[in-house]
C-alpha cells in the first residue's frame, strides 16, 4: 500500500497524484481548498516518494497498479476528480482506463516517455537533483512560500533515486488520454509545447493554459490553478 494523506469528508472524492521529487504533502494547499469545496481529497504518494515503499523494479505500469490498489483500498477507485502532476500525470494516464474518474485532469505532463535510460546515470542524476532541492534553494524561487519550501525540501529528503532510476531505465510507453480529459499547463510549457497542445485539442482534450506559471502551477499561480480545474 502507498502512503496517503487526506483532507475533508465531503460527498465528492478527489484523487491527487504528485510529480517526481514531490510527495503527498505537496498537495496540502490544494487538498485543503478542495476540502473547503465539499471534496474528500486523497493524495497518494508514489513508490519511492515520501513515506511510500521503495520499488527497485518500478515501471510506469507498476506505479499505476500500486496507485489503483491504494485508491481501491481507500474507496477512491471511482473518484469524481483525479488530478496528476508531471510524472504523476503519466502514472495517472496509465491507470485512467481502470480508474473510471468522472473528471480526469493532467497537469503539465506528457502521456508518453522514451524509457531505456542508463540506470546508473539516471540514479546519479536523481541523486544530484535531490541534493539541490534544499529549503534555501527552493526559497530562492520567488513563488515558494516558506511552508512550500519546507514541504518540498522534506519530500526531497524522502525521495529514493534508485526507485526513480528503475522507472527511467524501464521500457518506454504511451498512454493516450480519453476524450474529455482536461490538461492544465503553464504557458509556455516545456512538457506540453504549443504543437502538442494543438494536437491534444484536436483529439478532444480540453487544454487550459495558465500564462506565466511554473511547472508546479499551484505554487506559482494558486488561484489560477484552482480556476482551471473542473470543480463544478
Amino acid at each position: 500500500m502507498l502512503h496517503t494523506r487526506e483532507w475533508g469528508s465531503g460527498d465528492r472524492t478527489a484523487l491527487l497524484v504528485h510529480g517526481m521529487f514531490g510527495s503527498s504533502e505537496s498537495w496540502t494547499r490544494v487538498g485543503e481548498a478542495l476540502a473547503a469545496r465539499g471534496f474528500r481529497a486523497l493524495a497518494i504518494g508514489l513508490p519511492g516518494h515520501g513515506q511510500s515503499p521503495r520499488d527497485p523494479q518500478l515501471t510506469v505500469e507498476r506505479a499505476a497498479e500500486a496507485l489503483l490498489r491504494t485508491a481501491g483500498e481507500a474507496g477512491a477507485d471511482a473518484p469524481d476528480l483525479a488530478i496528476g502532476h508531471s510524472y504523476g500525470g503519466l502514472v495517472l494516464s496509465a491507470a485512467a482506463s481502470r480508474l473510471t474518474a468522472d473528471r480526469l485532469v493532467i497537469v503539465d505532463s506528457p502521456t508518453s516517455f522514451p524509457g531505456g535510460a542508463d540506470r546508473e546515470r539516471a540514479r546519479a542524476h536523481y541523486a544530484r537533483a535531490r541534493a539541490e532541492r534544499t529549503r534555501e534553494r527552493l526559497l530562492a524561487r520567488s513563488y515558494y512560500s516558506p511552508d512550500d519550501a519546507e514541504r518540498e525540501a522534506r519530500a526531497a529528503e524522502q525521495f529514493d533515486p534508485d526507485t526513480a532510476a528503475a522507472a527511467s531505465a524501464a521500457p518506454g510507453g504511451s498512454w493516450p488520454l480519453p476524450r474529455g480529459a482536461v490538461v492544465v499547463r503553464p504557458c509556455p510549457s516545456d512538457d506540453i509545447p504549443d504543437d502538442e497542445a494543438a494536437r491534444l485539442r484536436a483529439a478532444g482534450i480540453d487544454v487550459r493554459d495558465v500564462p506565466g506559471a511554473a511547472h508546479t502551477i499551484w505554487y506559482s499561480h494558486f488561484d489560477a490553478f484552482l480556476a482551471a480545474l473542473p470543480l463544478a
